[in-house]
């Protein structure tokens, strides 16, 4: 009986080293969102780390609509990048799991 714990205690421990290192890649996969004819471009990581805001000049002259198509641009971006992430951190830890019997219905 130890050994099969034993081998589900490395199990869990390799999966949990594939999930660092599927936090480590997700930091250099970007994702660009853009709006107003690519006037605002936001660069973020997967991991949700904002890398680059762009805003054409022609945008500075109203404060108030450049606020808000910063927010509505920022919030797509992490959305796409949240769901990214989430996929990826899902199968890293799917597929490091030990086989243990029932649990596959909570994965």
């Amino acid at each position: 009986m130890f050994g099969d714990i034993s081998g589900m205690m490395g199990k869990l421990k390799e999966a949990q080293q594939k999930i660092e290192e599927t936090k480590q890649r997700l930091n250099t996969v970007l994702i660009d969102e853009t709006a107003l004819d690519e006037k605002i471009k936001i660069t973020v990581t997967a991991n949700r780390e904002v890398k680059s805001i762009f805003i054409d000049d022609s945008l500075l002259t109203d404060k108030e609509a450049l606020e808000d198509y910063l927010i509505i641009t920022l919030n797509k971006a992490i959305e796409k990048a949240t769901k990214i992430n989430e996929q990826e951190i899902a199968a890293a830890a799917k597929n490091g799991m030990p086989n243990i019997p029932g649990l596959n219905g909570f994965l």
